[in-house]
């Protein structure tokens, strides 16, 4: 019975939290080289890649989000706590930047890494109250509500 319980949390924490070290590791490896001109034009080469920070990190804080609302965090201290781990992940990685042949770090990216976490998390955070029944289900499904 014990044993049964115990398998039952840690099975609970892998679901909780290894979403959240696995797209922390996709974006370690996408720090760690270098990465391609999107385009020719500087303007449309910094609009993609700044537009992938913003996605990246807002998943991030999403991810984090769902792993503190599935450990019964309350939705405003989760939705914080998810914007700040993201933020201070992003000044991580542009700290490891600093050291990877071919990388700049900016501390500009940091910044538009925590608006991405801010702007996802805002929205995850007052969108599902105002979203149909079936599409308030699917936000519960996925532990983000």
């Amino acid at each position: 019975m014990l044993t049964k319980i115990v398998k039952s949390k840690i099975a609970k924490q892998i679901n909780a939290w290894l979403p959240v070290i696995l797209w922390a590791a996709l974006i370690f490896r996408f720090s760690s080289g270098t990465i391609p001109l999107a385009s020719a034009v500087h303007w449309q080469d910094f609009l993609v890649k700044k537009t992938g920070h913003i996605l990246l990190f807002g998943a991030l804080a999403v991810l984090i989000y769902r792993g503190l609302r599935m450990e019964g965090v309350s939705r405003k201290r989760s939705a914080i706590y998810a914007v700040i781990s993201a933020i201070l992940y992003g000044a991580t990685d542009e700290y490891h930047q600093m050291y990877t042949q071919g990388r700049e770090s900016h501390m500009r990216d940091v910044f538009i890494d925590g608006g991405g976490a801010t702007l996802i998390i805002l929205a995850l955070y007052y969108l599902p109250p105002k979203l149909s029944v079936k599409m308030h289900s699917v936000f519960h499904k996925f532990n983000l509500d």
